[in-house]
């Protein structure tokens, strides 16, 4: 088993050295520059009036540009090698459970969402929150659409692909580095939506017409120059050309700029296409979402760079010689537009899938991580037997490992759990390990368990209800608001049901006998699930229901101080604590 602490530590300890010899060719590079500079203005004072300033200013300039461009480089690597110790440095503070200042991804949470509140998988303290790593705008999109896909689907191949990535911990590291530096000012959803909806301006005349009136062009000049025509033909021929090119001016002039945007954003995720091309994967969920970055066998690398040539040119149009000669001779801008344009034609339709390859990509890298983090986990064993979920040493991932108990679990297809306990002795939290276990499962997550089988389905929680000024609900109403759309859900198909002390907000008596009904109508619908309560009247449903079974978490007062094992066990709760805690903090005498 990997050593985490080491291993973080030994890669953050690694980086910051090489981070210290990048500073230096930096500090080196910088004073080049500086001498080189300093070299020419001297050589350009002694040596202006000789033949010497022919050699050493073509020389001199060539290497102090060459130096700039070695400064921008190794200043760009510096950034990437700092990016690499935040990384290492980000997972040690994880790992010592300092978490809940990272993003907690609020803004995906779903009010009427099958599980999502109930479970915190959103917000402070989070499931997304410790487990995050996405670097990537649409990375975060899509790992929170993972968390809140509740159809399982694919399982065994996210498996694959997630032990793949588990064991590639420093490229992981590499794709991450490489990514925090892309940061582009229009976003990859509005650059492959301008790609798909862009109605070409060119006429496809201009593909053929413009070589030749290019053709012509030279022909004409070297005819002027020859004598053999009047200057004033090649005049009106110049001119002539300045109208064609005038004519699409506008529609010009706001491509390039719609354009220009687009290329800063691709060119940003050229390097992560290239680098995702380079890797071998093995599993078939990688395999084909690098695909994804491949058209009719070409790879996309090779599509972008033709891209930025063409852009390239087309940007040329602001060269003062094109400006100058190449509109009217050549019809440069218009010629370069339709180049531009055709390309979009061809491959506009599938930049949506490039960036939906990377955004996917930068979301199982984070699953990779999760599960090199965890290697007390187990990937579930997925079964289509009468045993919905099953297994050892079964707890919550996000409690402390140092205080975490664990316990053995198990629950039969059909098969419905009254879950009785004390306050705080654990039955929420216990149900909500198992609600996470199944989140996990159908994302492909190993558990925090062993021996973990599971038959997948999907998950309906009522844990929390609030009310509403605002749309004028009461607490009890909303309630009965998420208790109706379970019963709907399960009208389409098996779930695996949560609650936690259902109906809370009317009397005693109601409550029960509401309790009791809603659960016989889930039981008689054939649903699997599970029912915190301190309500022990529900407990007898037992008796006459051969599919609900009791199981309970105790508390003891030992010594007059309260105790606590968090162990599931079989049965009915007989001890209480309300009483003794309302006494014991001086509430009530």
């Amino acid at each position: 088993m990997v050593d985490l602490q080491q291993f973080y530590t030994s890669l953050k300890d690694k980086h910051q050295q090489e981070l210290q010899q990048v500073k230096k060719r930096l500090a080196l590079l910088a004073t080049l520059r500086l001498f080189i500079f300093l070299t020419l203005t001297l050589g350009a004072y002694f040596f202006w009036r000789t033949e010497a300033i022919f050699i050493l200013m073509p020389l001199g300039v060539g290497l102090f540009i060459y130096l700039i461009i070695r400064f921008i480089n190794v200043k760009r690597y510096k950034a990437y090698v700092q990016r690499l110790i935040d990384i290492n440095t980000k997972e040690l503070e994880i790992l010592a459970r300092r978490y809940h200042h990272l993003p907690d991804g609020r803004e995906f949470l779903q009010p009427d969402h099958p599980y999502a509140q109930d479970l915190d998988v959103f917000g402070r303290g989070s499931f997304y929150q410790y487990t995050n790593r996405t670097t990537l705008v649409q990375g975060r999109k899509v790992f929170s659409g993972l968390l809140l896909d509740g159809h399982p689907k694919d399982i065994a191949k996210k498996q694959q692909a997630i032990q793949e990535l588990a064991q590639l911990p420093e490229w992981r590291q590499h794709f991450s580095a490489l990514a925090g530096e892309t940061k582009p000012r229009i976003s990859p959803d509005l650059v492959s939506d301008w790609m798909k909806n862009h109605v070409s301006f060119t006429p496809n005349w201009v593909g053929v017409v413009t070589p030749i009136f290019a053709l012509l062009s030279i022909l004409l000049i070297f005819l002027t120059v020859s004598g053999s025509v009047p200057e004033s033909l090649v005049v009106l021929w110049f001119f002539f050309g300045i109208g064609i090119v005038g004519r699409f001016s506008k529609s010009i002039l706001k491509f390039a700029v719609q354009v220009s945007e687009a290329q800063e954003t691709i060119q940003q995720h050229q390097r992560l296409i290239s680098e995702l091309e380079g890797q071998n994967f093995k599993s078939e969920l990688l395999q084909n979402l690098q695909k994804k970055l491949e058209v009719e066998g070409e790879k996309t690398s090779k599509i972008l760079k033709n891209f930025s040539r063409r852009m390239d040119n087309f940007e040329q149009q602001n060269n003062f010689l094109v400006l100058l000669f190449g509109q009217g001779f050549l019809l440069w801008s218009l010629y370069f537009a339709y180049k531009v344009e055709s390309w979009i034609e061809k491959y506009g339709d599938e930049v949506e899938e490039w960036f939906s390859a990377i955004a996917q990509f930068d979301a199982y890298i984070t699953l990779g991580t999760y599960a090199f983090n965890h290697p007390d986990h187990t990937y579930p064993n997925l079964v289509q037997d009468d045993v919905v979920l099953s297994g050892k040493e079964v707890g919550h991932p996000l409690v402390d490992p140092q205080k975490n108990v664990l316990n053995d679990f198990e629950i039969g297809k059909g098969r419905f759990c009254i879950v009785t306990g004390a306050n705080m002795a654990g039955k929420s939290t216990f149900l909500r390990a198992v609600g996470l276990q199944i989140v996990m499962a159908n994302m492909g997550l190993p558990v925090k368990g062993k021996e973990v089988k599971y038959a997948p389905v999907r998950l309906l929680t009522s844990m929390r209800s609030s009310d509403s000024l605002a749309d004028e609900t009461s607490y009890f109403y909303a309630e009965l608001k998420r208790l109706k759309y379970i019963v709907e859900e399960l009208e389409k198909g098996d779930g695996f049901v949560i609650l936690d002390e259902i109906l809370k907000g009317t009397n005693s008596v109601d409550k029960a006998k509401g309790s009791k009904k809603f659960i016989e109508r889930l039981v008689q619908h054939g649903s699997t699930g599970m029912v915190a309560t301190h309500d022990l009247s529900l407990c007898t449903l037992a008796d006459k229901l051969s599919e609900v079974e009791n199981r309970y978490f105790d508390a003891q007062i030992i010594n007059g101080e309260l105790f606590f094992d968090y162990k599931f066990k079989e049965g009915v709760c007989q001890n209480m604590n309300a009483s003794f805690l309302l006494k014991n903090m001086g509430i009530v005498d």
